[in-house]
């Protein structure tokens, strides 16, 4: 899926190291087309219009209904909390793909901890050694735009947690250990690499803020439909709250937006079509809940109500983002069937490899 791009735009050999830099600085650090693109303008101004309502739409729900202390502090301290997070999610999408890539990686990190804490594998100093290298070899694949190891790390790192775990000589517990490590690398390196590596395209700012909007819509939509029109239970025993009708609504919800702004952020590619466009939302919107549900699961296998106290009312990171996690990569592989990510970019920017 991706060429060798080091020889593609010089007849007479491959890029040297001066030349792929130069052709990248943009990508990587050009913070002045953060809005070269009208789509980029458009989901920002969506984003900022979305908090700039939302306490409007508090009073005139408490007006209305009537919310009790608790749920009106509660919605108050998350809509605090998103305006914090909108600046930490925007400004590293819109300074560019080196400090987007960057917060993708600490991003990683940062679950990762909280998983190893809330599992105990925290304790295993050396297979969460082991973890966090493999994260930040993800990180550097990526900025780097060598997918051929990006891909290879997945197995490459299984493999090291399954093979050099066994000279520690301690048998009892391996397989318990060595799984929640593979686990824990799968969702945070591999699959949340995904979303970094969206960067290595000229075109990722708008792709990324449409991904990230579109998840967040999808837990709102569930969570709304779900209240107001939810009776059966879609998975009562591991997560209590998630209707049918909910799961229902945010498809629609989340299906409607893709497929209507989509069409500004893929305009003139293959991509720019109502069908394709409807199946990215379904995409987006199937595949966030499973992986809300996942996280579900393990807080219940797990006896947690959250997974952290990072973000005040929405508990950890990972409360926050399991969605993104699953989408990454459905949404990366989906668009990239049709139209790739950075094929027109230099490759092993700072190895100089042969990708």
């Amino acid at each position: 899926m991706v060429p060798d791009l080091g020889t593609l735009p010089a007849d007479d050999g491959p890029l040297t190291f001066a030349q792929r830099w130069e052709r990248s600085v943009d990508r990587l650090f050009g913070a002045s087309h953060a809005f070269d693109e009208p789509a980029t303008l458009l989901l920002v101004g969506v984003v900022v219009a979305a908090l700039a309502a939302a306490p409007v739409i508090f009073l005139l729900v408490d007006r209305l209904r009537g919310l009790d202390e608790e749920r009106r502090a509660e919605l108050w301290l998350r809509w605090r909390s998103w305006l914090v997070l909108v600046v930490l999610i925007a400004v590293p999408v819109l300074l560019g793909a080196a400090w987007t890539i960057l917060g993708v990686t600490v991003l990683s990190l940062l679950c990762f901890r909280e998983y190893s804490r809330a599992t105990g594998l925290f304790r295993e100093k050396f297979a969460s050694l082991l973890v966090v290298i493999g994260i930040l070899a993800v990180g550097f694949a990526t900025i780097d735009h060598w997918y051929n190891l990006f891909e290879a790390l997945f197995p490459l790192t299984a493999a090291a947690l399954a093979g050099f775990t066994v000279l520690q000589d301690r048998p009892e517990g391996y397989i318990q250990r060595v799984a929640l490590s593979v686990f824990g690398f799968a969702m945070f390196g591999c699959a949340l690499g995904h979303l970094g590596y969206m960067a290595n395209d000229m075109h990722y700012r708008p792709i990324l803020l449409l991904v990230i909007v579109a998840v967040e819509l999808n837990d709102v939509a569930a969570f709304v439909t779900g209240r107001l029109f939810g009776r059966r239970k879609l998975c009562p025993h591991t997560s209590p709250n998630k209707t049918v009708a909910g799961a229902v609504g945010a498809v629609l919800v989340t299906t409607i937006f893709v497929t209507v702004l989509g069409r500004w952020v893929f305009a003139d590619t293959v991509l720019d079509g109502t069908v394709r466009l409807v199946i990215l939302g379904i995409i987006i919107s199937v595949v966030g809940q499973l992986g809300d549900l996942v996280l579900s699961s393990l807080k219940r296998d797990l006896g947690l109500k959250d997974m952290g106290a990072t973000i005040p009312g929405h508990g950890g990171l990972l409360d926050r983002f399991d969605s993104l996690i699953f989408v990454a990569p459905a949404v990366f592989h989906y668009v990239g069937y049709f139209i790739g990510f950075g094929l027109d970019q230099p490759i092993c920017i700072f190895s100089g490899a042969r990708g």
